[in-house]
């Protein structure tokens, strides 16, 4: 559902891994393994927030989001201390945390999706 907090941090989450995509330059000049993976993580993202009545099955696509985040914040990082210094500014900048971000959103929705079924479990006890 759009109104719950988890479907918020997912989409930021999506929206961060879009901007990658987007305006990153290496996928704009070539299709690398790092490009398919940005590709994954939007889809898995996108996903995500469309189960929303399975919420079980969501913590379980955003726990594997998160991994493949950190598996692109660690080429992130490869690339940067790969590339010499005189390379444009933008090859070093923001987009090394950009993953790093999306990760601590998806931390942040799985916490609210573990809440809501606790929540759930707890009422099904009264009963």
């Amino acid at each position: 559902m759009i109104q719950r907090i988890q479907t918020l941090h997912m989409s930021l989450s999506l929206i961060i891994s879009v901007l990658l995509m987007l305006f990153w330059d290496y996928c704009e000049s070539s299709f690398s393994a790092l490009c398919i993976l940005l590709v994954v993580s939007v889809g898995l993202a996108l996903f995500s927030i469309l189960s929303y009545k399975k919420r079980q099955n969501q913590f379980v696509i955003n726990r594997i989001n998160i991994i493949l985040n950190l598996i692109i914040l660690g080429l992130f990082v490869y690339q940067s201390l790969s590339l010499s210094g005189e390379g444009s500014p933008s090859k070093k900048g923001i987009e090394t945390l950009l993953p790093a971000i999306s990760v601590i959103f998806l931390v942040l929705a799985n916490k609210a999706i573990k809440k809501d079924e606790d929540l759930v479990k707890s009422v099904d006890r009264l009963r």
